[in-house]
């Protein structure tokens, strides 16, 4: 798979060659599922608690007697039964993560990556420095490339703090290094601008 190599002003330069073995092979749409859902229930915070009857306040206290009153019988007011007694069955907080291979986890990357690049929303550019921080410039530099105004996910090579402070105020665009990418981040937006040398180090 080959895809075109844009400069900073938007002009097609050269072309790169996917490597067939990573991104050549049929997308594993399965695989891509199990990775979503994966990152999705490590974000879940699992917060969510309900108290039973025997944590609500109160009701220590036999409402009445067992006979002769003509009512039910009541061993606390805090019953589920009652208004302001306990849940049955309700959540608890509890850990939702679980995590899939490290083979897997590539092998999703991977997949997303030609989906994108089969879907033309996969941008490589050579060169992407900046000297300072300037927000102009890399919104000048979006546009020239046609993915102004759309979420997308810039891939650079190693932290760098210009090129983060430069994005970290135009809406919807997100930088990450490429050993910190994954099936999940690559899918989320609708453009993925990536770097020459970020893409060389996933390959």
């Amino acid at each position: 798979m080959e895809i075109p190599v844009y400069s900073k002003q938007g002009e097609k330069i050269d072309c790169v060659q996917l490597d067939k073995k990573k991104f050549g092979t049929p997308i594993r749409t399965t695989l891509l599922r199990d990775a979503i859902i994966m990152y999705e229930a490590n974000k879940r915070q699992g917060n969510a608690s309900t108290k039973t009857k025997a944590e609500v306040a109160g009701g220590g206290k036999k409402p009445w007697v067992q006979k002769h009153t003509g009512r039910a019988r009541a061993g606390s007011i805090r019953s589920p039964l009652w208004k302001g007694g306990g849940i049955v069955f309700g959540p608890k907080p509890r850990d939702y993560s679980f995590t899939i291979t490290k083979k897997a986890k590539k092998s999703a990357l991977y997949s997303a990556i030609a989906v994108r690049a089969r879907d033309n929303e996969l941008i490589v550019v050579d060169d992407f420095k900046l000297v300072v921080p300037k927000t102009k410039e890399m919104a000048t530099t979006l546009k020239a490339l046609g993915i102004y105004g759309t979420s997308c996910l810039i891939v650079i090579p190693q932290a760098n703090e210009v090129i983060w402070k430069s994005a970290r105020n135009i809406p919807y665009v997100k930088v990450m290094t490429s050993s910190a990418l994954n099936a999940y981040e690559v899918l989320k937006p609708k453009k993925i601008l990536i770097m020459r040398d970020a893409l060389d180090k996933i390959q």
